[in-house]
């Protein structure tokens, strides 16, 4: 069944200022040190039309073909990670384009985001963010994708485990000085729930998202799944003009774009 997550009401951009675009504080270090087209509903319950495509079984990674150094899972996030092209016609590069590997955004005690860095349990990681130009009256959607390869499968499975705590304990956080992101509404689904059948666990959000340079509140959204040892995540920030089933559309693209690339790089071939 899907689980819900209500958040309180609450009042900003490239990969290295939004939290909710790349990692989470290190639950896979402490996972590595314990373990040396259809489309399903909404999981979060919110309005719009945020889905996550199903494929016909989950991941099967074969040993030959996954990463076992940091160059090797560099060199795969590059080939899986979302693209212009992945969210569709009209979306381009942002500036600063992609996050440093190094750097691993963390949810202060404060409900505030920062970096660190990766901890021994991620192998690699990477941010890309994006920009839906302002046209016709409707403002820029800000976009972001990440992809991280953890060492174990369990470490990605704390990954998200550490997203749904986060959206319990901070329903406002605050990405960085003039961006805040409230109202949070999450929800989850396991494999195999509600036809979710090409991740182990998929995680969904929905909220508000203020900005001193585009006000608000706009819709916000965003999607992560873990599928075996690998995390893919999608953000999503509206502005003027935007619908729900705008910013939805454009980060349900992306995500399954990575997922296809994810399965294609690392499966057993046949």
């Amino acid at each position: 069944m899907t689980g819900l997550l209500a958040g309180c009401s609450g009042a900003g951009d490239g990969p290295e200022s939004d939290g909710r675009s790349g990692g989470r504080s290190d639950a896979s270090a402490s996972a590595g040190e314990r373990a040396s087209d259809g489309t399903a509903p909404d999981p979060g319950g919110g309005a719009g039309t945020s889905a996550v495509p199903t494929a016909t079984r989950a991941l099967e990674p074969d040993p030959a073909r996954s990463p076992t150094t940091r160059a090797a899972a560099l060199d795969l996030i590059r080939r899986v990670i979302a693209d212009p092209d992945s969210f569709g016609s009209g979306v381009v590069k942002r500036s600063p384009y992609e996050s440093g590997p190094a750097t691993w955004p963390v949810l202060g005690k404060d409900c505030v985001w920062h970096q660190g860095a990766p901890g021994y349990g991620v192998l690699a990681t990477l941010g890309r963010s994006f920009e839906l130009p302002a046209s016709a009256g409707k403002g820029p959607v800000r976009l972001a994708a990440t992809v991280t390869v953890h060492r174990t499968r369990e470490g990605a499975a704390w990954e998200v485990a550490e997203s749904i705590e986060e959206s319990m304990r901070c329903p406002t956080q605050r990405l960085r000085d003039g961006e805040l992101i409230g109202g949070l509404v999450a929800g989850a689904l396991f494999g195999g729930e509600a036809n979710q059948n090409n991740s182990d666990d998929f995680l969904s959000e929905t909220g508000q998202y203020r900005s001193s340079e585009l006000g608000g509140p706009h819709y916000y959204a965003w999607q992560q799944a873990q599928a075996h040892r690998f995390t893919v995540s999608v953000t999503g920030k509206g502005a003027k003009g935007r619908t729900e089933r705008e910013i939805d559309d454009l980060v349900v693209q992306a995500q399954a774009a990575m997922l296809v690339r994810l399965r294609s790089a690392v499966e057993k071939q046949s």
